[in-house]
């Protein structure tokens, strides 16, 4: 296993700084990689992160309201709980705290480079290493680990007459905080997550504002709740009941894929759920028209607010059932030809998710860039790897997202095969690199696509930000968490060449091994210190006896005992 002393690289033959490992984006994927590259004994890295301050998304998402729509007990790591979530679903500044206090905590910050935009990355197959332009210089990896995630670049439509409009214009991901909306006339173009978040939350203050729905989502009620000061000190003094709690969360979302990934027809209740949610606060039958979507629930992402339709329902709100066509002036014309003329405007559109931008940064192999290899639709090895690319890969890839839990669960699982990738290329030996074989590629591909067949993602009647221009879904995992955590545990490396520097420059060396599979885990083995793991919870170093997912010791915020875990395994 590679092993290096505290502290960065060296230099290439150029004088560039050389690391082992380069990881892209400092939000949940990248700081729980520098994590558990440091529990593999591995400091020789850096994370490049291209703002002034870690978070990712949820840096980035700072608008009235934000808050995740997973239980905060289940959104976030195993190896870090955190016992004094202030809710159940916890808001924007509560989770950004909580990462600021990972990368503290588990010793992360020497190898943050913050303001180090990835311009652009190429695959040096001569000297087997990634070369790598920041907006800071230049360096070089042996391997690179992307984790720059599909919420992070925004999309903005194209519309006709938006570069004349007078007034304010901004993404709901790029908030502008000094532009006061009180007493303004404010339009909300879109109504997915963000949008039923914003909406409650600004109404009160504007004037008026006016929501062009494309698309109406299906809203489930938010049980959301103070956590109480006696349940936060139970969870502190006793971290079993933690586990419990997060065990439940995960159990009873494990049972729910069945009805969205084979038998669709029983998401039926859920429905009837939705239905009653939005009739107990919208009286008017004509928008309750208006909202009632004519997709099977599940087939988009299912909204979680008890604020939206009360919010709807004022009557300095209005709805205006049709997308957005064109901008007249300050005028506002719908598909319907509605008009509205307004002060400043919101879009609440989404993300480039089937077209990441960092695609169009990544130089493999054959001199293409990533986004040219995947022009006909994204596809990677388990989520990981993709043909044309050694030694590249990354985290919250294609068909890894979930359309009813966690996506830390899947986050964990391919830190799982990022540590097991990158034993591998130290048992091989030398300076090595592996390529995902594009058989085995296409064959994962062509598994996923053949199960998502049955999906309500598929089936539900909708069009998505799941489906790629091509109308297929590359986004969602059509199974549970715990599918994939087995499908991730370690690296086949019959599904991978193993590349070496160009024979002229090779000395004749023996044949090693590949490194055998650990021994599959049941979920009732021991973890850290004799505690059952978490689901999702990653494996113990075992060269730390701190580093076990379940063995951090409690402590302030539940983090105690992480650094000196980190620092052990160095």
């Amino acid at each position: 296993m590679m092993r290096k002393a505290a502290g960065m690289g060296g230099k290439d033959e150029r004088g560039r700084e050389h690391v082992r490992v380069a990881v892209i984006g400092s939000g949940f994927g990248g700081l729980g990689a520098a994590v558990r590259l440091r529990r593999e004994g591995i400091t020789d890295f850096v994370v490049l992160e291209r703002a002034d301050s870690v978070g990712g998304t949820w840096r980035d998402n700072s608008y009235p309201g934000c808050a995740c729509d997973v239980p905060s007990h289940l959104y976030s790591f195993s190896f870090a709980p955190n016992p004094d979530w202030p809710r159940t679903f916890s808001g924007q500044p509560a989770i950004r705290s909580y990462l600021e206090h990972v990368a503290d905590t588990f010793g992360l910050r020497r190898h943050i480079r913050l303001n180090s935009e990835v311009r652009m990355m190429r695959w040096d197959a001569e000297e087997l290493r990634w070369e790598i332009e920041t907006s800071a210089g230049h360096l070089t990896a042996d391997v690179v680990v992307s984790a720059t995630g599909p919420l992070s670049d925004p999309k903005m439509p194209e519309i006709p007459g938006l570069a004349e409009f007078p007034g304010k214009v901004f993404h709901s991901a790029r908030w502008d905080h000094d532009y006061d909306l009180r007493g303004k006339r404010v339009a909300m173009i879109g109504t997915g997550a963000s949008a039923i978040q914003i909406v409650p939350a600004i109404a009160p203050e504007v004037e008026r504002l006016t929501l062009f729905q494309r698309t109406p989502p299906w809203v489930l009620p938010r049980t959301d709740r103070a956590i109480s000061a006696v349940e936060r000190w139970l969870h502190r003094q006793l971290p079993f009941t933690q586990t419990a709690r997060r065990g439940l969360l995960w159990g009873i979302r494990e049972l729910q894929v069945n009805a969205f990934c084979k038998r669709p027809n029983q998401l039926g209740i859920i429905e009837s759920l939705a239905k009653a949610n939005m009739t107990r606060s919208i009286k008017d039958p004509a928008l309750r028209a208006k909202l009632t979507p004519s997709y099977r629930i599940g087939c988009k992402r299912i909204l979680l607010s008890s604020e939206y339709y009360p919010a709807l329902a004022r009557p300095d709100v209005d709805l205006v059932a049709s997308g957005l066509k064109e901008i007249r002036g300050s005028v506002l014309v719908a598909a319907d030809g509605t008009e509205t003329e307004v002060d400043a405007i919101i879009f609440g559109t989404g993300f480039h998710v089937t077209d990441m931008p960092i695609a169009d940064r990544v130089v493999g192999a054959d001199g293409r860039t990533l986004a040219d290899a995947w022009k006909d639709g994204m596809q990677a090895l388990r989520g990981a790897t993709a043909a044309g690319f050694p030694n590249w890969m990354t985290i919250i890839g294609p068909n890894t997202g979930l359309g009813n839990s966690s996506m830390i669960l899947m986050i964990e699982s391919q830190l799982n095969y990022m540590a097991d990738y990158l034993r591998q290329l130290g048992m091989l030996g030398g300076k090595v690199a592996l390529g995902a074989r594009p058989s085995a590629v296409n064959r994962w591909n062509r598994q996923v696509q053949a199960r998502m067949e049955r999906t309500v993602w598929n089936t539900g009647g909708c069009t998505s930000w799941y489906l790629d221009a091509q109308g297929r879904n590359t986004t969602v995992w059509p199974g549970t968490t715990g599918e994939f955590r087995r499908e991730t545990r370690s690296v086949d490396l019959a599904e991978y060449e193993v590349v070496r520097v160009p024979e002229r420059e090779r000395v004749p060396a023996v044949a090693v091994a590949a490194a055998p599979k650990p021994p599959r885990r049941s979920r009732g083995d021991a973890v850290g210190a004799g505690a059952a793991p978490l689901p999702g919870a990653l494996p113990p170093d075992p060269r730390a006896s701190n580093a076990g997912g379940a063995g951090l010791a409690s402590g302030e915020a539940g983090f105690a005992g992480g650094a000196e875990a980190a620092e052990g395994a160095a």
